[in-house]
């Protein structure tokens, strides 16, 4: 393990958001999505591109794909790869419970909203952070990115 406690894991992870209308909570998003690993990030019918994303200061899409879809039946994900919505639903997941899986796409709803119907239905298991009421969209993207971090660390010891 390094010293950060990033080892080579097996899988990979994507992080991104539907209709995000704030510049600034893509850039803390990608940011984060950056610093966390990610294999990519991408949005869906946001209002701008990611070279918009003020608060990237890691300058992550020069480092890691960004796929700016503009409506769902653009989406097209990697064989594989279990779409996972974050919504503040009572028959979601709680976060601390989720078993992460090995190749995931975890997808945060907009600033003053809620992820689509359509898009709900698509995934493949929806999570949710247990507060009481919804956090800024860069948080629980980072809460996420931090619970996956940590959980399939603790899950998946690999050989030094």
């Amino acid at each position: 393990m390094s010293d950060t406690g990033f080892e080579a894991a097996r899988g990979y992870f994507a992080i991104g958001a539907e209709r995000m209308s704030k510049s600034l909570n893509l850039g803390n998003l990608m940011r984060s999505a950056h610093a966390f690993g990610a294999s990519f990030t991408f949005t869906i019918g946001a209002a701008y591109s990611a070279l918009e994303a003020i608060a990237d200061t890691s300058r992550a899409h020069q480092h890691l794909p960004h796929y700016d879809w503009r409506q769902m039946d653009e989406v097209a994900l990697p064989r594989g790869c279990k779409l996972v919505g974050v919504e503040l639903l009572d028959e979601a997941i709680e976060l601390p419970r989720f078993l992460h899986p090995a190749r995931a796409a975890y997808v945060l709803g907009p600033e003053k909203g809620s992820l689509s119907p359509e898009l709900l239905a698509r995934c493949d298991v929806t999570v949710k952070i247990p507060t009481r009421f919804c956090v800024n969209v860069a948080m629980a993207g980072a809460i996420v990115m931090y619970d996956r971090h940590i959980s399939r660390r603790a899950t998946m010891r690999l050989p030094r």
